[in-house]
């Protein structure tokens, strides 16, 4: 079977509509999908009624992508397998919703002081539709505009750390992003840990942190994981007992980065699925 449990829609800052990106997740091969779109939860029954609507054969696991900070770090935790409608997780989602607001508004207010570009929050909030805003709406608001070429760019000239359309990020720590999931009956997950760039040192600091914070997983396949990557993930999992989970982190079609690809562990980890009644026989997660 292949479990695809990171992947993003319209709903926050992906590119395919929820109903778009499940029926590419099946063309594609994934058996089980977590839609883990950015702070919200609001793509999940728009997949929900498309699987019930066409009677599609694939199952569909509620899921988050939840910012957080941590040594003044972003740092994502991927909830699983919860309560989307847990009064918890409603009013936490409600809270990131307003502190992902708050921030656009201060970088447009940036952006425009410099003179190069105006309506910032406007346009930005046009590309978001009814999704949740972040900076890439505002690097493609930049792009429309014509003030830069391509979304790289507009990080690296505009919105990344330094840079004049920076804001840092009010998030909460790991740990009450842990407790809600946790209290919304999911399984909290530390996300991407290669995609942070840390040094060994610091990679293993996080995951002693986050386990601390009382972490149940982390992401221990990928779709450009390289063999050794893979290999020091299953082992930090191992060593400090966590699940391994398997997210391609899709965004939007490319040649890199595909649903269900290479989704496939290093010996040793136990999967996170393993911990959900309906898997819970021993099962390998599959290449694609």
């Amino acid at each position: 079977m292949i479990f695809d449990l990171h992947c993003h829609s319209t709903v926050s800052d992906g590119k395919l509509t929820p109903q778009q990106l499940l029926e590419r997740a099946v063309e594609r091969g994934v058996d089980v999908l977590a839609l883990t779109d950015h702070d919200t939860t609001d793509g999940i029954p728009l997949v929900q009624k498309a699987i019930a609507d066409n009677k599609l054969d694939i199952r569909l696991i509620n899921g988050v992508e939840i910012s957080t900070c941590w040594e003044n770090k972003d740092i994502h935790i991927v909830g699983l397998h919860f309560d989307r409608e847990h009064p918890a997780m409603i009013d936490y989602l409600t809270k990131q919703s307003e502190i992902r607001e708050a921030r656009a508004k201060e970088i447009a207010r940036r952006l425009e002081k410099t003179g190069l570009v105006t309506d910032v929050y406007d346009g930005a909030k046009r590309i978001a539709g009814e999704g949740q805003i972040g900076r890439g709406h505002i690097a493609r608001y930049l792009i429309e505009q014509g003030v830069v070429k391509d979304n790289a760019t507009a990080f690296k000239k505009y919105l990344a750390r330094t840079k004049v359309g920076y804001v840092p990020s009010p998030w909460p720590d790991m740990k009450s992003a842990i407790d809600v999931i946790q209290q919304s009956g999911g399984l909290a997950v530390l996300a991407h840990p290669m995609g942070y760039k840390l040094s060994g040192k610091w990679l293993r600091k996080l995951t002693v942190a986050f386990k601390a914070a009382g972490g149940d997983g982390l992401e221990a396949a990928g779709c450009q994981l390289a063999p050794p990557h893979r290999q020091h993930l299953a082992s930090l999992a191992q060593e400090y007992e966590l699940l391994a989970s398997a997210g391609s982190d899709f965004h939007f079609p490319s040649s890199w980065i595909e649903l269900g690809r290479n989704l496939y562990f290093a010996k040793g980890v136990t999967p996170i699925w393993q911990r959900w009644p309906e898997y819970a026989q021993p099962q390998e997660a599959s290449a694609h």
